[in-house]
């Protein structure tokens, strides 16, 4: 029977597919930057799509020791940022075709937002994404979340310590009927005696969610700045919700609530 170890992963790693993203950020490069940083697990979360994420998986195949783990950063109606992750590729498909049919009309503008470019394991160029990532979906937060458990995934609140795009800066705090999994920090937890990120009471309605810490990496070198530490039996999806759960002794690392 295996053990428990330790295992560290990135779990908020956009490609060159996102507009805002720089475009030396291929599925290839990111795989070999994660893995040279000693990560042993990366999730490829653009903005509303996951057209990279099967070459991002075959790239993680191909530099070997990587756990790869498909996904979509997804923008509600409300302007709050979710990172969706899934155990396969095509249930991140599946997502984003609930997510293609809710984004604005209109194409994307690379002059205005960036090139949304796929590349492939190769750090072949296989086309343009011309639909508008960038903007929001026509969903709300609870509909999002909701539809990312029906496909299986695991719904993380992204960037909870930012006023941007965070669902507590756009809302004040976190809906009672939002289902989050977990919350993701970027910067670093509250201050001793604080409950939220600007100290003014515990913006989660009595929930108590576990932390991850993510890099929401756009460019190379951003990828691992922060990351997660999880005691798991191996690397992986399954892994990562039991962890969640604490399930068999699994867990986040340090146990930080929010």
């Amino acid at each position: 029977m295996k053990s428990l170890r330790e295992f560290r992963a990135d779990l908020h790693i956009h490609s060159c597919l996102s507009p805002c993203a720089d475009l030396a950020m291929t599925p290839l490069r990111a795989a070999r930057r994660a893995r040279s940083l000693g990560l042993d697990m990366m999730a490829l979360v653009d903005h509303n799509s996951a057209e990279n994420a099967r070459y991002g998986k075959n790239a993680c195949g191909a530099v070997g020791g990587l756990s790869f783990l498909p996904g979509l950063e997804i923008t509600s109606s409300e302007e709050v940022h979710v990172v969706a992750v899934f155990r396969d590729v095509e249930d991140a498909l599946s997502m984003q075709t609930t997510v293609y049919e809710k984004l604005p009309p209109g194409k994307n503008d690379s002059d205005l937002f960036g090139d949304q470019v796929i590349v492939n394991e190769n750090d072949e160029v296989e086309g343009m994404c011309d639909r508008m990532l960038i903007g929001a979906v026509a969903m709300e937060l609870k509909d999002v979340v909701d539809q990312i458990h029906r496909l299986g995934g695991i719904a993380i609140a992204a960037h909870i310590d930012r006023e941007a795009f965070g669902v507590v800066g756009q809302l004040g705090f976190i809906p009672p009927d939002v289902a989050f999994d977990a919350v993701e920090m970027t910067v670093a937890l509250p201050e001793a005696g604080e409950d939220g990120p600007a100290g003014g009471g515990r913006p989660g309605a009595g929930r108590r969610f576990p932390v991850l810490f993510s890099s929401d990496a756009h460019k190379l070198d951003e990828i691992g700045k922060k990351s997660t530490r999880f005691l798991l039996k191996s690397p992986g999806f399954d892994e990562i919700r039991m962890a969640l759960e604490e399930v068999g002794g699994r867990k986040v690392e340090g146990g930080a609530r929010y």
